[in-house]
């Protein structure tokens, strides 16, 4: 069993950052061997992928809707994966997923939410 718990969202102006975090713990994770990814949900709409990355290491992933915005990074020391937003939108509106699975997971495959077996509960993050 993987548990993912996420902190770091809130409420910030257009043009903000915020550093949202997922904190992974639990048996069947394998700081070694995982996939973790952001995936978010804005009301109305359908869940769509944000970044992802392989753990241990930097080969990170990014969606184009926030390239160039968003970063994904990991400290191994406590198995936590951090999304940091800049120049937040309003379109950035939405709950915020963490999510996980164990390796390996080809990079095509990546931004599907089908693939991942472990979901945090979500945080909000709202950019007025």
């Amino acid at each position: 069993h993987v548990q993912l718990v996420e902190s770091g969202g809130g409420s910030v102006q257009a043009g903000g950052s915020l550093r949202v975090s997922c904190a992974a713990s639990g048996s069947d994770f394998d700081p070694d061997y995982m996939v973790v990814a952001w995936f978010r949900q804005a009301t109305g709409k359908d869940r769509e992928a944000v970044a992802a990355i392989y753990t241990p290491g930097d080969n990170a992933f990014s969606a184009d809707s926030v390239k160039g915005r968003f970063t994904i990074s990991q400290e191994s020391a406590n198995n936590t994966v951090y999304l940091q937003m800049d120049s937040l939108e309003p379109d950035d509106t939405a709950t915020y997923y963490c999510a996980a699975t164990r390796g390996p997971l080809p990079v095509r495959w990546v931004f599907e939410e089908g693939r991942y077996a472990y979901w945090g509960q979500g945080t909000q993050v709202t950019v007025s």
